[in-house]
């Protein structure tokens, strides 16, 4: 079946870009959405390959033609997903993922009820901060106030997991890119009994050992969730 909408959401430095390209290596007819964004490229980031870079003018004036399916201001800068790209997807009938923060997570989903969406979350958060420090030096800057800013956020941001259909813990790529793909398959109608499996145990409200463990090594319960989710 094609045309199926994908939503992957993580906490910054979950390791979620480097997840989805080997995704989409195991798994043919996926399309990529490259995102719009005001803020800088960093490191070896090229336009139009890990986001289309743009002012913070244009950005604007797009939102102001209605060219978005969602966008967001994350951490001051802008994000967006152009409608263009859902409808190129289309005529391809090709199956389209949008790599997208939580803000512009739940736009879709109230506009695309009918949307697969993924929630990526790393084991614990001494793993996070290590690949967020990773990437700074990678960059050539490290600043902690950023740093410690993220991983608040990655807090916060685990709380909505409920709204997902189906969340998983990045501790092992191999594993994670596995069960990502058996997602996919699952939903396309596609999936055998493993891989039907693998996306059974990864539904957010599964509550299987490892989404259990990781949301306890944040401090955050799945009584947590439950009381955030009456509340939303």
């Amino acid at each position: 079946m094609a045309g199926i909408l994908f939503i992957i959401s993580a906490p910054s430095g979950s390791g979620k870009s480097t997840l989805v390209n080997e995704v989409r290596r195991l798994v043919e007819g996926l399309d990529f959405s490259i995102s719009y964004t005001t803020r800088e490229p960093r490191g070896s980031e090229e336009d139009g390959r890990e986001y289309h870079f743009t002012t913070r003018e244009n950005f604007r004036a797009m939102i102001d033609r209605g060219e978005f399916l969602e966008w967001a201001e994350v951490f001051g800068n802008y994000y967006g997903t152009a409608l263009a790209a859902l409808d190129h997807a289309r005529e391809l009938g090709r199956d389209l993922l949008l790599d997208i923060d939580v803000q512009g997570a739940l736009q879709v989903m109230t506009k695309m009820p009918g949307a697969v969406s993924i929630f990526i979350l790393p084991p614990s958060p001494q793993v996070l901060e290590r690949r967020l420090r990773n990437r700074s030096q990678a960059e050539g800057v490290t600043q902690e106030a950023i740093i410690e800013r993220r991983l608040s956020q990655a807090r916060l941001e685990l709380l909505n997991l409920h709204r997902y259909s189906y969340a998983l813990v990045n501790d092992d790529l191999d594993t994670a890119a596995s069960e990502m793909r058996g997602i996919v398959l699952t939903e396309r109608g596609a999936g055998a009994a493993q891989e039907r499996t693998a996306a059974h145990n990864c539904r957010s409200d599964s509550r299987s050992a490892a989404l259990t463990a990781a949301l306890g090594h944040f401090e955050v319960e799945v009584a947590d969730v439950t009381r955030y989710a009456r509340r939303s």
